[in-house]
């Protein structure tokens, strides 16, 4: 990973946040079919299939729709559809309660030292499940202060998940520091691992990035929805 932003990164985290939904709001719309459903050519565009095809994705006007199984519905998911990664679908138990679900991976944002993903989990009844974004896991998970000290290296520390974490970071003694924390949003990409829901977010002391911080979630069946079980903080300098 290059450790140098520059203004291209801004630029391009304006063109593709700008367009973004505000991820707390409900996107779905509530149009559910019983009977099995083929969106013709004329309204829909396939984009993404599961391995077998249980799960097909289709973009439409104004967001997406999912076939599960022959039932579809509309989700107003924000897909950009050009930014060169065709979308992610999977048909899998990612909650381990013995049926299978729709996980869709969904590239969002391109650019200079850009990089951003949206993950959605909707179950056979076709609700979406809660993942937590990653605005929300530094809300409430993640805790951090940068100093700059006298020989010009970093002192970056914090928590994360409770867990206290710190490092040293060399940086040009020039550098002028414009933050007091970690800058979260340019790299966010989701991932399946050994069934398991991971996140990396890249944190960053403009202008470069500094760490990354591997999340993995878990679903929470009292919740019935998914949280952070784990954050592993690995700076980009050893």
């Amino acid at each position: 990973m290059k450790k140098e932003i520059g203004a291209m990164l801004l630029l391009s985290a304006v063109i593709f946040t700008g367009c973004n939904p505000d991820p707390s709001e409900d996107h779905t719309q509530e149009q559910v079919s019983n009977e099995t459903s083929h969106p013709t050519q004329e309204d829909a565009t396939l984009i993404g299939t599961s391995e077998n095809k249980e799960i097909k994705l289709y973009k439409v006007a104004n967001g997406v729709k999912l076939d599960f199984n022959g039932k579809d519905k509309k989700f107003n998911w924000y897909n950009p559809g050009d930014t060169g990664t065709d979308p992610q679908v999977f048909y899998i138990d990612i909650t381990e309660d013995g049926d299978e679900e729709a996980v869709i991976i969904i590239q969002t944002g391109r650019g200079t030292e850009l990089d951003n993903y949206d993950i959605h989990v909707v179950d056979k009844d076709l609700q979406e499940i809660k993942v937590p974004n990653y605005e929300d896991i530094v809300a409430h998970h993640i805790e951090s202060k940068i100093m700059k000290k006298d020989d010009g290296t970093l002192s970056i520390s914090g928590k994360a998940l409770g867990k206290e974490f710190h490092f040293e970071y060399d940086v040009d003694p020039e550098l002028e520091l414009q933050q007091n924390e970690l800058g979260f949003g340019g790299i966010t990409i989701y991932y399946l691992e050994n069934q398991k829901i991971k996140l990396t977010l890249a944190a960053s002391v403009f202008p470069m990035y500094v760490a990354d911080f591997h999340i993995t979630y878990k679903f929470d069946p009292t919740k019935k929805e998914f949280i952070v079980a784990q954050i592993e903080v690995r700076p980009i300098q050893e």
